[in-house]
């Protein structure tokens, strides 16, 4: 039954001595690929992208507002100045 679904006796002795010494590690599975490493660069990098999303929601918000109260002043009849835009 064991060879039928590709195991062998060694791979039962080898599981049972593991469990025995406490060691689960052969059981459970593990992240393929090449481990990352984390250096301080790439911290960094990651503030200040965090950073950079914060900062342009905050612009698109004072954008909106702007263009409100754009719109606000225009209500009476007084033209609101033009302004350069960033």
């Amino acid at each position: 039954m064991l060879r039928r679904h590709g195991l062998y006796s060694s791979h039962l002795t080898k599981w049972r001595q593991e469990r025995e010494a406490g060691i689960l590690d052969g059981l459970t599975p593990h992240k393929r690929g090449p481990k990352t490493k984390v250096t301080a660069a790439t911290l960094e990098n990651q503030k200040l992208q965090r950073a950079n999303e914060r900062l342009t929601e905050q612009l698109r918000k004072a954008e909106i507002v702007i263009d409100v109260q754009k719109k606000v002043a225009a209500l009476p009849g007084r033209p609101f100045p033009p302004t350069e835009t960033l």
